[in-house]
């Protein structure tokens, strides 16, 4: 794992341009410089975790996009378009004040056995719940105070997913099991991390088509990441490998002893289709071709050759090669 900022992941289409396009003042809380801070103390972020400049873990949920891409393309069955947004360290009082009293759905789930939430709007959940009953995503006016039956039965089917997506993610680095928990929305879902509790919020915008994205966030409480210190703090230094003479031989040798069809046409005669059509055992089709015919090896020209004879059988001397033996 390379600790350099994250570049987006080849199959995730990115959304710098949504990022552009949403009013900034729309976001939950801002982003926590990640950088040292003066000399002799470390800055704001190092203060509330242990894990440096979280480059690592900024790697990680652009890994973890491609999954969660994945799992709406789903539920709503048409194109999305889903990337990381940048990490934020903040306590999840701070965190759920900044919410507010909009309906919003906490899914509990865990790492290796210790907790952490993926949290969604409300409005967010209903446009889920009416697509993939066939509708086109539209939200009712009024949003209830509380998630029907519909809503948890819809999330208790896409949090495995989304646990399967953030464990893919995360395989190359650290293994770790996740797990999607017993799913009932709610902000009581909350209790298994303290209001104290420092978390890193990780954002995924979500957005179908051209359409206005929303926001998802998994939440990792520093506790839950604490046993993964040294890898996501660690810098890894490639070392030259020995070249194992003898394997290398023996390698040589064995391509060099794959067989290659060789071919040469010596000549294509064109002839009308009243003359095939008339054709009968004894007639001769005439064909000239000049000095040299040319010779393909694997289906790639070789070169070009003269038509002979060698210990009396028929053979080519090879004139001149081109093509990727040249």
């Amino acid at each position: 794992m390379v600790n350099e900022p994250a570049t987006p992941d080849p199959g995730v289409v990115s959304g710098a341009s949504d990022r552009r396009e949403r009013n900034r003042a729309d976001a939950l809380v801002s982003p926590v410089t990640l950088g040292a801070g003066p000399a002799g103390g470390a800055g704001g972020a190092a203060k509330l975790h242990p894990f440096g400049d979280l480059h690592t873990l900024q790697h990680l949920s652009a890994r973890a996009a491609r999954g969660v891409r994945q799992t709406f393309e789903g539920v709503w069955r048409t194109e999305t378009r889903v990337w990381a947004e940048p990490l934020e360290v903040l306590r999840l009082a701070d965190y759920r004040l900044a919410r507010g009293d909009l309906l919003t759905a906490w899914v509990p789930l865990s790492m290796d056995g210790r907790p952490l939430l993926c949290v969604m709007d409300g409005t967010f959940i209903f446009e889920l719940i009416d697509m993939f009953f066939g509708g086109r995503g539209d939200v009712p006016p009024i949003i209830a105070q509380e998630f029907t039956p519909a809503a948890d039965a819809l999330m208790a089917r896409i949090a495995p997913s989304l646990a399967r997506a953030l464990e893919t993610a995360w395989e190359p680095l650290a293994p770790a099991a996740f797990h999607a928990d017993r799913c009932e929305l709610g902000a009581g879902l909350t209790s298994a991390i303290e209001a104290d509790e420092v978390v890193i919020a990780t954002r995924f915008g979500i957005a179908r088509g051209a359409g206005k994205p929303a926001l998802l966030d998994v939440l990792y409480p520093v506790q839950t990441l604490k046993p993964h210190t040294v890898a996501l703090t660690g810098k890894v230094v490639a070392k030259p490998t020995g070249v194992d003479a003898e394997w290398q031989t023996a390698l040589t040798r064995a391509a060099m002893a794959v067989r290659v069809p060789v071919r040469s046409v010596l000549a294509e005669p064109t002839i009308s289709l009243a003359r095939l059509m008339d054709l009968k055992q004894g007639d001769v089709i005439p064909i000239s071709f000049g000095t040299d015919v040319p010779v393909h090896i694997g289906g790639m020209p070789l070169g070009m050759g003269t038509v002979g004879t060698s210990n009396g059988r028929a053979a080519i001397r090879i004139t001149k090669l081109e093509g990727p033996v040249q």
